[in-house]
């Protein structure tokens, strides 16, 4: 794989990949665009270690479920806010396609936290587009 799913332009080596091979995200963008890579390339395990474990799901559906079907399209961050010494947000527009339907647009703003210096996901909403 050469460019990362994420839309920085970057290697997929020198961008999200490092993170899903065990490095820490610097901030909460990096984590988020390292999450949004994960969903494309369906890895799960990732998406689990990165999620809070209080809000973690127990079953994702990436791999075999209903959401195996999603194809993701691309992503644009909006913003990214620290919210305090280890909380941040992140805004952001994916745009994914089910199987042969019409793109879906999915606008959230996304909340992280650190522990111990990792970013985890921790929930987010969907603001009016």
């Amino acid at each position: 794989m050469n460019a990362c799913p994420c839309g920085t332009g970057r290697a997929y080596a020198a961008c999200c990949g490092r993170y899903h091979a065990g490095e820490a995200a610097p901030d909460a963008e990096a984590l988020m665009r390292s999450r949004y890579s994960a969903f494309v390339l369906r890895d799960a395990a990732y998406l689990r270690a990165s999620w809070h474990p209080d809000t973690r799901p127990a079953e994702l559906g990436v791999e075999d479920g209903p959401d195996a079907h999603t194809v993701w399209l691309d992503l644009s961050v909006k913003r990214h806010r620290v919210t305090g010494p280890d909380a941040a947000e992140v805004e952001f527009v994916a745009r994914y396609r089910v199987g042969g339907g019409s793109a879906v647009r999915l606008h959230e703003r996304s909340r992280f936290v650190r522990i111990e210096g990792r970013w985890y996901y921790l929930d987010g909403d969907h603001p009016r587009s």
